[in-house]
């Protein structure tokens, strides 16, 4: 008999009905509300020039001061807004500007290239783009003379001193008031792209019902006032999330401009953070910073840790020093699906990734969409509130979705009998490098343009702080240049390619593994990575 797991199976408007939150309301709506319920909400930024802080209610004024200014520059309700930066305060009053509009927020990864760029830009439509015109080695102003022609693209707006013709800059955008704007929940709300199977990064369609579903269940019984810190890039989910939590619940928020572990023990120990999500690679480095340099991170209530493949070691790790260390299994189409409770019996914790969040309903299905038995592997299908609109691809969606609203993650996985979901593989052909979803199809297309490379197959190599890193299996051509890492690297960056999807692993053979139909057998090379560290290579 097959099983489905859900806390709460009748999904959204049981989910409304418990938590009385938000039910046919908008961002901008809901964005308003809270603000004038908790305007003392802080929020601290953590970057280059140290530390700034800012409270909900001065965020909310300065997004409906800076929506004047996008009306009165011609954005309109449903244009889509491109932020490409990093982690910064202006995030915050961007994602509030967007939504007060009724605009779809658009936030690019920051570090992707022109490469990526580009494609993300025509695909979305976007009307305006925001960026800073560098930050640390980038030079963004570089980026965007390097795009295609866009004609959707009417406004390139830029913070920092260094304002090129034809662009604007983000202080000097026009003064305008905001006019009423009635917002349809159901419209779109949220624009992010992902790496999957497909060479070109997905546009994943979120509307207001979906975050605001999302953020409800975030926040459950957990007190108003316990602080959050997010070291997520805001072109994440997690990263927008983080922000949203501020925004939507009135969280205390931490945000920091770039992963520091050190410094990240440190604001835990000063602000007494409870509540944080991150990848093995956040943690470890975290528990080794705070064991070096005498921090307490203590007062953690839970940290949620996922994206990746979670040790069980780093689990026991941390629960010896008092950090109820939490799995959880989500994805940008569906952002938080399971997760463990730090009441939860360590087993679970250290095996599973917990049972399915309130709302959320999951199923293990064959490749058919038929029901498995409890405790049989198969693929995770998910439903509930949380879930995407689909994505802007909808040739993508006739595949992704079985009768009924049920998203094919792609992730294989089992349910057991009380309940508790278990990632133990993935179907889809990706490697998940700190959290960041990469498209091997993507690197082999790219390794083909190397000079000296005949076939190219690109695999995650474990690794015990990023979950995996990327290795590029090269064939090469009879008598032709021998690439090497660097080589490999130098051609990546002149494609414009982001640096993470650049291999760090590299391998030569005679041959590869194959199927009798001819598919390279990408099992075999990462069973051979993990259990000896290296593939037989010529």
């Amino acid at each position: 008999m097959g099983m489905a797991a859900s806390r709460m199976p009748d999904g959204r408007e049981a989910e409304w009905r418990r938590l009385g939150l938000w039910q046919d309301l908008s961002l901008a709506d809901a964005m308003a509300r809270t603000a004038a319920e908790r305007p003392h909400a802080p929020l601290h930024f953590f970057g280059a020039a140290g530390e700034q802080v800012t409270t909900l209610g001065a965020v909310h004024a300065e997004g409906r001061r800076l929506a004047g200014s996008f009306h009165a520059l011609g954005l309109r309700p449903g244009d889509t807004i491109a932020v490409q930066l990093p982690n910064c305060m202006e995030n915050a009053v961007l994602f509030q500007a967007a939504a007060l509009l009724g605009c779809t927020l658009l936030p690019i990864v920051h570090i992707y290239g022109p490469h990526e760029l580009a494609h993300i830009l025509a695909d979305s439509g976007a009307k305006a783009l925001i960026v800073p015109d560098r930050w640390k080695a980038i030079d963004y102003l570089d980026r965007l003379a390097r795009l295609p022609d866009l004609p959707a693209l009417l406004h390139r707006i830029v913070i920092g001193e260094t304002v090129p013709h034809g662009m604007i800059a983000l202080d000097d955008l026009p003064a305008g008031d905001l006019p009423p704007c009635a917002v349809d929940p159901d419209a779109l709300a949220l624009l992010l792209y992902t790496s999957g199977t497909t060479a070109a990064p997905k546009g994943v369609r979120h509307t207001s019902r979906s975050l605001l579903a999302e953020l409800a269940a975030q926040r459950g019984d957990t007190p108003a006032d316990d602080c959050g810190l997010s070291p997520w890039p805001s072109g994440h989910i997690a990263g927008t999330l983080g922000v949203m939590a501020h925004a939507l619940l009135g969280r205390p928020m931490v945000i920091l401009e770039a992963w520091d572990p050190g410094l990240a023990a440190e604001l835990v120990d000063r602000f007494k953070v409870r509540q944080m999500s991150g990848t093995p690679f956040h943690l470890s480095g975290m528990m080794e910073a705070a064991a070096r340099d005498g921090r307490d991170l203590t007062s953690f209530t839970q940290f949620l840790i996922g994206a990746t493949t979670v040790p069980p070691a780093l689990v026991a790790a941390s629960e010896a020093i008092g950090i109820r260390c939490c799995r959880c299994y989500g994805s940008t189409e569906m952002p938080t699906v399971s997760q463990c409770a730090p009441d939860d019996p360590l087993d679970k914790r250290l095996s599973t990734d917990g049972r399915p969040n309130p709302g959320v309903e999951v199923r293990i299905v064959d490749d058919g969409g038929a029901d498995l038995p409890t405790g049989a592997e198969g693929e995770v299908a998910v439903r509930g509130a949380e879930r995407f609109a689909g994505y802007t691809d909808l040739a993508l969606d006739a595949f992704s979705f079985l009768p009924g609203g049920w998203f094919l993650t792609g992730d294989i996985g089992r349910l057991d009998a009380e309940g508790y979901l278990a990632i133990t593989d993935r179907k889809k052909d990706i490697i998940i490098r700190g959290g960041e979803n990469i498209s091997s199809r993507e690197v082999e297309e790219l390794l083909l343009q190397v000079p000296g490379v005949r076939e190219a197959a690109a695999i995650g190599a474990p690794d015990p702080r990023l979950g995996e890193r990327i290795c590029a299996v090269l064939l090469l051509e009879d008598g032709g240049p021998v690439p090497t890492l660097e080589t490999i690297g130098k051609v990546f960056s002149e494609l414009g390619v982001a640096r993470q999807k650049a291999p760090e692993v590299l391998v030569v053979l005679d041959a590869l593994p194959r199927t009798p139909t001819g598919k390279v057998q990408k099992a075999e090379l990462r069973r051979a990575l993990a259990a000896g560290g290296q593939i037989a290579a010529r």
